[in-house]
């Protein structure tokens, strides 16, 4: 599998989040009584219209059928329900989500699945987050990264056995944007980490990220985290930079 595999989605499912397809923020929400029929339809298009109303409205009487649609013969309808059950999050739906994750040939629909665990905020989808932001492609390593910051409220084990992962991420994926999304998610977990080892090793490698990462995107993305987090070391790198003009 390579990043070929997201053209098969490309035309429908485009922008830097994986909700941006679904359109203005003004326009009408969708009825939730005439989409909930429309899931069990025979027709693919109608599944994914109704899949999508899902990613926009809130209402757990679609939790099961959008479960059932991400093993959907179409991919247009397995990604839809995948966003939906993102937007629908539900412990009912982390397993299944984790089985299309391991088994679904199409990029774009383990990019959705990867969403929807991270919203899911379920410690059962800890190694298989891991596992995407190591071995997937370039569009799922990304919002792997992304989504394990999302789960810094899981709980401490979680915290400490995601940090490795996005250190090595950060350090070493060769697209900047996964190592940024990484730098992102470490900020996030170092908040609710004691002042540990584990701590004193993600903060170093922020402050390595902002000395000496080639990419600007990802040096900002860095010192966002080092400021978000507030830690003195941090601070005192960033203001050292800034004193030098490298930042």
């Amino acid at each position: 599998m390579d990043d070929q595999d997201l053209t098969q989605l490309n035309a429908t499912f485009t922008g830097e989040s994986p909700l941006d397809y679904i359109g203005e923020e003004e326009a009408p929400k969708p009825d939730p009584e005439e989409m909930l029929p429309l899931l069990k339809s025979a027709e693919p298009s109608q599944r994914t219209i109704a899949a999508r109303a899902f990613c926009e409205i809130k209402d757990e009487r679609a939790i099961p059928d959008l479960i059932n649609l991400l093993g959907d013969d179409c991919p247009l309808v397995r990604v839809s329900a995948a966003y939906g059950l993102g937007r629908n999050p539900s412990p009912d739906a982390v397993e299944p989500l984790i089985a299309q994750l391991h088994g679904d040939f199409n990029g774009y629909v383990r990019k959705g699945v990867v969403w929807a665990l991270g919203n899911c905020r379920d410690r059962r989808s800890s190694a298989p987050l891991v596992d995407a932001l190591r071995t997937d492609i370039s569009a799922v390593r990304l919002w792997a990264a992304s989504s394990l910051g999302q789960m810094a409220k899981v709980g401490y084990e979680f915290v400490v056995g995601a940090i490795p992962p996005l250190i090595e991420a950060m350090r070493q994926d060769p697209m900047p944007a996964v190592r940024g999304n990484s730098a992102w998610a470490l900020g996030q977990l170092c908040r609710e980490l004691p002042s540990n080892v584990v701590y004193a090793g993600a903060i170093d490698a922020l402050i390595e990220a902002l000395e000496e990462e080639e990419d600007m995107g990802v040096r900002e993305d860095a010192q966002s985290s080092l400021l978000r987090v507030g830690d003195p070391r941090g601070l005192q790198a960033i203001e050292e930079l800034q004193m030098d003009g490298l930042l």
